[in-house]
């Protein structure tokens, strides 16, 4: 399915109706809000500060890193994180690395399969341990929290979230729908809190 475009004034209009079909859900709207903030960062140019900050983040939750690219072998192997991605595909693996139990942490791309800049996708795939449901849901929960952790950052979370369609279909109540119920789901994870920020603390590198 192509993505819709979004001029400026249509995307004030997208994000503000979006907006108001979360009223009354106080943790996906104040998430919402931070994610539509995000634009006065800047464009969805990366650049080395950003991708600096995601790694980080990295370090500091006691995630190893490799600055290679992921189509050498994988974004993660079981024991490292490759970094020479954008800013945004470092967070979004973070976010995956945050969401995986323990067992998974030492599968390749976290037992999901292959991802799009994986390079040995046939090892990475061997390695999945996911049906389809389960990882459709935990693919939704990592694009979300990754693109919490950019806004958390500083930086444009709002190209993410366009570019990862969760603003496709903005005048249906269903994508507000689901977007809550993402939100839900990382709040009941306490992957982050009411105000949908991530929740990060030395915990987290418990298998790092």
């Amino acid at each position: 399915m192509a993505l819709t475009c979004f001029g400026p004034a249509a995307l004030a209009t997208a994000l503000a109706g979006f907006a108001d079909m979360l009223a009354g859900r106080p943790t996906a709207a104040r998430a919402f809000a931070r994610i539509a903030a995000s634009g006065r960062f800047g464009g969805p140019e990366d650049s080395p500060e950003r991708r600096a900050g995601a790694i980080a983040l990295a370090r500091r939750l006691g995630i190893p890193t490799l600055d290679e690219a992921p189509a050498a072998a994988f974004s993660w192997d079981g024991a490292v994180l490759r970094t020479d991605s954008e800013a945004w595909v470092v967070l979004h693996e973070i976010a995956h690395w945050l969401l995986a139990p323990d067992g998974r942490r030492h599968r390749r791309d976290f037992g999901l399969g292959a991802g799009p800049e994986t390079g040995r996708k046939p090892e990475a795939d061997g390695d999945r341990c996911l049906d389809e449901p389960a990882l459709a849901a935990e693919e939704a929960e990592a694009s979300l929290l990754g693109i919490l952790l950019e806004a958390e950052l500083g930086q444009p979370a709002i190209h993410a979230f366009l570019e990862q369609n969760w603003l496709e279909g903005w005048q249906r109540p269903s994508s507000a729908d689901y977007f809550a119920a993402v939100v839900d789901r990382l709040r009941a994870q306490g992957r982050i809190d009411r105000d949908g920020r991530p929740v990060l603390s030395l915990g987290d590198a418990r298998a790092a």
